[in-house]
């Protein structure tokens, strides 16, 4: 699996459909890492980091692209799994529930 940046998720001035934004010190190190270490569901991959869910969708040949979302958003077997670990907190899902 291979990460590649998607400008819609990185540059708010773009014209037309936006994505969410990626925080500004994510850089292309840590977001292959998120990869890496992402769980599949439905065709997707989630990963957490620092409280917040992240999304990738494959858009090449084992080529990826990914995205802050909001807790709704991902799968609640992973929700649940990732909180028993202790991977993030449960004020986090709160803080990050909508994106």
């Amino acid at each position: 699996m291979r990460y590649e940046r998607n400008d819609k998720h990185k540059q708010p001035w773009q014209r037309g459909r936006r994505g969410s934004l990626c925080p500004a010190d994510m850089d292309l190190a840590t977001a292959q890492n998120l990869l890496q270490d992402s769980e599949a569901v439905d065709g997707k991959r989630y990963a957490v980091h620092e409280g917040r869910a992240y999304c990738a969708q494959e858009h090449g040949a084992d080529v990826w692209h990914g995205y802050p979302v909001g807790w709704v958003e991902a799968p609640g077997s992973l929700l649940r799994r990732w909180l028993e670990q202790r991977r993030m907190r449960r004020r986090d899902v709160t803080i990050y529930w909508n994106g």
